[in-house]
C-alpha cells in the first residue's frame, strides 16, 4: 500500500499552513506600522517646516515641488529603518543558521534548532515594497502642504 506523506501526516502540515498564514498577518501588521510611524514622522516635518514651506511657495515653488522634497526626506527616513532592519533581521538569521542559538525540543518538532531560509529575492521585494506601499501611502499625508498659505505661514516665522 502506498500513501504520500501529505495523507499519512495531515497534522503536520496543517500546522505548517497556519504558520505560512502567521507570517502574512505579522508582514502586513509590520507594513501598517512603518505607515503609520513614517506618517508621523512626515506630519512632524510639515508642521515643523510650515514657515519654510511658506517661504518656498511664496518664491513661486509649485505644491508639488514641495511635496517632492518631503517625499524624498520621508524616502531617507525610510532607507535608514531598511537599513537598520536589514542588518539586525539579516544578521540574526545568519547568526542562526552558522551557530543554532535558538533551539527546539527535537521530540516535539522533530528539529534541534529553528531552521532559516531566507534567499535574498525574498529580502529585495520585501524591502522595495515596503518603500512603495510607504511612499504611496504618504502622498495622502503629503497634500496637507497644498492648504499652507504662505501668508500665514511666513507671518509665525
Amino acid at each position: 500500500r502506498i500513501q504520500s506523506i501529505k495523507d499519512e501526516q495531515q497534522d503536520i502540515f496543517v500546522w505548517l499552513d497556519f504558520l505560512d498564514l502567521n507570517v502574512y498577518i505579522i508582514l502586513a501588521l509590520m507594513l501598517l506600522i512603518g505607515i503609520v510611524n513614517v506618517g508621523a514622522a512626515l506630519m512632524v516635518l510639515i508642521l515643523v517646516l510650515t514657515p519654510t514651506i511658506g517661504m518656498l511657495k511664496a518664491m513661486g515653488s509649485t505644491n508639488w515641488q514641495i511635496r517632492k522634497i518631503f517625499l524624498m526626506q520621508a524616502l531617507l527616513l525610510i532607507g535608514k529603518g531598511l537599513i537598520w532592519g536589514n542588518l539586525i533581521g539579516v544578521g540574526l538569521a545568519i547568526l542562526q543558521t552558522t551557530t543554532g542559538f535558538i533551539t527546539l525540543n527535537p521530540e516535539v518538532y522533530y528539529l534541534s534548532e529553528v531552521p532559516i531560509d531566507l534567499p535574498l529575492w525574498v529580502i529585495l521585494v520585501l524591502n522595495l515594497g515596503t518603500v512603495i506601499v510607504c511612499l504611496l501611502a504618504l502622498l495622502l499625508p503629503s497634500s496637507i502642504i497644498a492648504r499652507i498659505s504662505p501668508s500665514k505661514s511666513i507671518k509665525f516665522a
